[in-house]
């Protein structure tokens, strides 16, 4: 994409968060349910095909500018973002990296168009963190594949179109080298939903269980059409989706801090704003510093992205840096906001549920921290 093009993408984005996001989100909050006119521009703007090459009907757009565009989406409610997150990740990015040609041509311009929604479906009741202790299994019978399991917090599955869904074709290998990949519709017959989960924060991003019951799909439903490479897929995504969630955090950072200045120059105490207490002031700095910290992460290691390296280390380190900083961020806007701050008057408070969870999912900060030492120690000479 180039620079004019880009620039005029991220102005309507801006002007589209301004002007339809951020005051909607009181109703989203209300209702639980981010509004079907608002899914529609978000198609209208492309926002579902930033990550899909435009030969597939895409924008193209580079990791540092898909970045750029999601910082400028999550200043509003997450629950957003949310509506494209699982279809410009791994719904469409699994299938761009590793996918056949005809599965390309079938998925990804509509993916790509927001005609399809993709969801992703690994977790289940008993695998978490340790997605290769993954039970779902998928059995072959002729030319088809018999799957039957559960799936739990599985984000957009109401709305989803399309599975990406991870299952054991290989009962035989243990850990992740059993593990497929497939391609499901979601209105295949034998695929049923839980109810819909009441979460901490996040209202209107919506998770549920999937459940599979006898679910029969073609051999070919595979992605690659080659089984036992699920995991190996998934693991190639991951690393533009924490750069992508270290964008996530970047945005919010943005707009807690915005608020939290405003009101630190307007709420007074002792006869002046309390933004003239220096108290008040060091949670200010302190938040600051994590946004440039971040920022400046981001660009460094969605550079080396966009320019063909490896960054398991780095995206990890953004992924485990930036969502705990939001969180630290987070909390400080509560304090500074006071006991407005407690109330739900004051979205503060709701960002700071919100942004609990970005901890937690595309892989807890305990597992980045895992990684970032795993990486380091086999850069060691007696690794």
């Amino acid at each position: 994409m180039d620079l004019d093009t880009f620039e005029m993408l991220r102005t309507a984005v801006r002007r589209f968060v301004d002007e339809r996001l951020i005051p909607a989100e009181d109703a989203v909050e209300d209702t639980d349910a981010v509004p079907a006119e608002i899914v529609d521009e978000m198609r209208h703007l492309g926002l579902f095909g930033i990550s899909v090459p435009e030969e597939y009907g895409g924008l193209g757009c580079t990791m540092a500018e898909e970045a750029a565009i999601i910082r400028e989406l999550t200043r509003a409610s997450l629950s957003f973002r949310s509506v494209i997150g699982t279809t410009v990740g791994i719904g469409s990015q699994g299938i761009m990296i590793d996918g056949t040609e005809a599965q390309k041509r079938e998925w990804l311009p509509r993916l790509a168009a927001g005609e399809a929604i993709a969801s992703f479906a690994l977790t289940e009741p008993e695998a978490g963190s340790d997605a290769a202790s993954l039970r779902t299994s998928a059995v072959l019978e002729g030319g088809h594949y018999r799957i039957n399991g559960t799936k739990r917090f599985i984000t957009n599955a109401p709305r989803a179109s399309v599975f990406t869904l991870m299952a054991r074709t290989d009962p035989e290998t243990r850990g992740a080298g059993g593990i497929s990949a497939f391609i499901i519709p979601a209105d295949t017959p034998g695929i049923a939903l839980g109810k819909a989960d009441k979460k901490m924060g996040q209202k209107g991003s919506v998770t549920c269980d999937v459940i599979l019951e006898d679910v029969l799909v073609p051999a070919d439903a595979i992605i690659g059409g080659v089984p036992g490479q699920g995991f190996k897929t998934a693991m190639k995504v991951l690393d533009r989706g924490r750069i992508h969630m270290g964008a996530v955090s970047l945005g919010m950072m943005d707009r807690l801090i915005e608020m939290s200045a405003c009101y630190a120059s307007e709420r007074r105490q002792f006869g002046v704003p309390i933004g003239e207490h220096q108290l008040v002031q060091g949670m200010l700095a302190d938040m600051k510093c994590d946004q440039l910290a971040t920022e400046a992460l981001l660009e460094k290691v969605a550079a080396r992205f966009d320019a063909g390296e490896k960054t398991p280390l780095e995206a990890a380190a953004l992924k485990y840096l930036a969502t705990e900083a939001v969180g630290r961020v987070a909390d400080r806007a509560v304090q500074i906001h006071g006991g407005a701050g407690y109330m739900a008057e004051y979205k503060v408070e709701r960002f700071y549920r919100d942004v609990r969870l970005l901890r937690i999912y595309e892989g807890t900060s305990q597992i980045q921290q895992t990684i970032i030492a795993k990486q380091m120690l086999r850069a060691t000479s007696w690794a």
